[in-house]
């Protein structure tokens, strides 16, 4: 499933919350330049060392980002904020077992934070622990009912479940309230696709997309759509002729 066509086709966009906020490249890498040197003279400054991670995280440096945050939660081990943003890191970075574990250290069931409640979500789909996943996002939205970041989560996560009726009601809520990531819409023309309805998931792409590739996007949904259908069918003339089940 996905916001962008690869060579392989769509893939999923992933969770909205686990990367840095959009900017450019060019901006993430003055950030690096900026609070790199800052960093090395005092490692110990959380301000510093928080944009110095998230400026590594945005330029692909995810080994490093951890490695920052690492040490910052070892010198703060209750700031709240310093392991928000090293849980992300870990999941951004796949190790998914210690950001969960970590991710839950960020959270204090007495003060919830619905940007952390998002974010386990996103790691326990990145674990195919859907069901799981989706009662956070349900919890994070009791405390922001409109916020996109997590209806798009909550979104992906029934497409990802095979839960494409309520994936499509999900990310059409997420694509009412702005700002809206292009990810939102790029999943939606997923959904709507992996449903048949090809014309609509174009209509739907073509508003982030240049039209050509919303058309391979489209395109390669159908052919999906078609293997998938043509594979119990092999299965059946198998059958029917005596051969493997």
């Amino acid at each position: 499933m996905a916001g962008c066509q690869t060579t392989q086709g769509p893939q999923t966009t992933g969770a909205l919350p686990l990367a840095p906020p959009d900017r450019s490249d060019a901006e993430w890498r003055r950030d690096v330049d900026t609070y790199g040197p800052q960093y090395r003279a005092n490692p110990g400054d959380v301000n510093v060392a928080m944009r110095y991670a998230q400026a590594l995280r945005a330029t692909g440096m995810r080994a490093q980002a951890v490695a920052v945050l690492e040490r910052l939660s070892i010198q703060n081990p209750h700031n709240k904020a310093v392991l928000g943003e090293y849980g992300r890191a870990l999941a951004q970075a796949g190790n998914y077992d210690q950001a969960l574990e970590v991710l839950e250290r960020a959270h204090s069931p007495d003060q919830p934070d619905w940007r952390i409640l998002s974010a386990q979500g996103a790691v326990l789909d990145q674990l195919g622990r859907h069901a799981e996943a989706q009662r956070y996002y349900l919890t994070a939205l009791k405390i922001v009912p409109d916020e996109s970041s997590v209806l798009s989560n909550l979104g992906l996560s029934y497409a990802l479940s095979k839960d494409l009726p309520n994936a499509e009601t999900t990310l059409r809520r997420a694509a009412l309230h702005p700002p809206v990531d292009p990810r939102v819409r790029q999943n939606l023309a997923l959904v709507v696709g992996l449903q048949g309805r090809f014309a609509e998931a174009e209509d739907i792409a073509r508003a982030d997309l240049p039209p050509d590739q919303a058309a391979a996007n489209v395109a390669y949904l159908r052919q999906l759509l078609a293997e998938r259908k043509a594979g119990p069918a092999r299965k059946q003339t198998a059958r029917a002729a005596g051969g493997p089940s």
